[in-house]
């Protein structure tokens, strides 16, 4: 009998609105997304995270109807939209560092399959993000995000969000942000590059019978490899602090 009082109108809603908004989680999150996890495991965490926070859960005060309660099922999954991409912003740093450093490094043809998204990534891309993704496992970056999640229901009630000025405009500069981040982290390898050109063309000039072909391109792989190995440590504290700044600035938006 005790359960049957659980299946009331108010928490059946409830356990809706919640099951949504956790499942936004593992639809829109930084390795809650990854492709290479089963969906039935992600339903799994999906539904017990909902039963363990099902006690903490509030429902905003709104009419129940088909047209409001399908509204808020939207709005659960656009919390998880909006949260997701102010977080994936800054792995997208990474990615677009790691296109401009293979591009001077002439790796633009060498991809690979991204098994976070399923897309072809320049390899130096591929090699940042997971380098980023294991160190955002490594400070417990998934531990915040469930923290975010836990302490939204009690600042955001179920079915009372909706995107603000203020959300916009952060996304927007994070947009901006990301161009800019992208260029300084591969600033280094890329001013290395323009050098290393500038010496070859000299070279050339004075030495005509020098392969640009045969003997320049190693070269310039091999200088390029130097400076990323003595800028990686820099390029993971940057990224470090980015993530862990937007994760701090998440609640302070949404809430």
């Amino acid at each position: 009998m005790e359960f049957v009082q659980y299946l009331g109108e108010e928490n059946v809603v409830r356990f809706l609105l919640l099951f949504t908004r956790m499942s936004g989680l593992v639809a829109f999150f930084p390795f809650f997304n990854h492709m290479r996890i089963p969906v039935e495991i992600k339903t799994a965490v999906v539904l017990f995270l909902t039963i363990f926070l099902f006690p903490y859960a509030t429902v905003a005060p709104f009419e129940l109807g088909l047209v409001q309660l399908v509204f808020a099922v939207m709005m659960e999954l656009f919390l998880g939209l909006m949260a997701g991409l102010l977080v994936y912003l800054i792995f997208a740093i990474l990615e677009l560092a790691g296109q401009q450093i293979s591009f001077v490094m002439g790796f633009t043809m060498a991809n690979v399959v991204d098994p976070q998204t399923g897309i072809s990534v320049p390899l130096m891309s591929q090699l940042l993000t997971l380098l980023a993704l294991t160190l955002f496992l490594a400070f417990d970056g998934h531990h915040l995000m469930l923290l975010f999640y836990h302490h939204s229901l009690g600042e955001l009630p179920l079915g009372a969000f909706y995107p603000t000025l203020d959300m916009w405009e952060y996304i927007s500069k994070g947009v901006m942000g990301m161009f800019l981040f992208g260029f300084i982290l591969s600033f280094p390898v890329k001013a290395v590059s323009l050098l290393s050109d500038l010496i070859f063309g000299m070279l050339m000039k004075t030495m005509p019978q020098f392969n640009l072909l045969v003997v320049g391109f190693p070269i310039k792989i091999m200088l390029a490899y130097v400076v990323m190995i003595a800028v990686l440590s820099s390029i993971m504290v940057v990224f470090r602090r980015e993530i862990i700044n937007v994760l701090e600035t998440i609640p302070l938006i949404f809430y």
